[in-house]
């Protein structure tokens, strides 16, 4: 896996909140009208970070970020938009999948983050054809 050793961690508000390590309050600036963050346990720096032998952890965070959008009774699960930030533009080193919906309403400044035509971001599923294709992301 791409991950790395706990002492690189200790800094990073990722490890801190998907662990349980914080009481900060968590400030929200949605790219749409549902937007959540799916953040593994294991710190991963980014997708290009990951390797063949993580795509089981992508899909769980696909399903994952799936399954967080039907408890909130998104009804536009068509209209979704997954995928990760390709670094340099990843804010927070530690991978996060974000889950958008729905897609067709982001505003212009969510659709240059998120949108198809971003240069800063992958879908999950590139991430993991290239993952069974290549055994990494490009």
């Amino acid at each position: 896996m791409g991950t790395q050793e706990a002492s690189s961690t200790e800094e990073c508000p990722f490890c801190h909140i998907a662990n349980n390590r914080t009481d900060r309050e968590i400030l929200l600036s949605p790219g749409a009208t549902h937007h959540y963050l799916v953040v593994p346990r294991t710190h991963i720096n980014n997708c290009k970070s990951l390797q063949r032998d993580d795509i089981p952890l992508v899909e769980r965070m696909e399903k994952m970020g799936r399954s967080v959008l039907e408890k909130n009774k998104v009804s536009v699960i068509n209209d979704v938009r997954m995928g990760f930030h390709v670094p340099p533009f990843s804010s927070v080193p530690h991978l996060h999948l974000h889950v958008l919906a729905p897609a067709s309403a982001m505003t212009i400044k969510s659709q240059l983050r998120y949108g198809s035509q971003s240069y800063w971001f992958i879908t999950v599923d590139n991430v993991l054809s290239q993952l069974k294709t290549r055994g990494k992301v490009k």
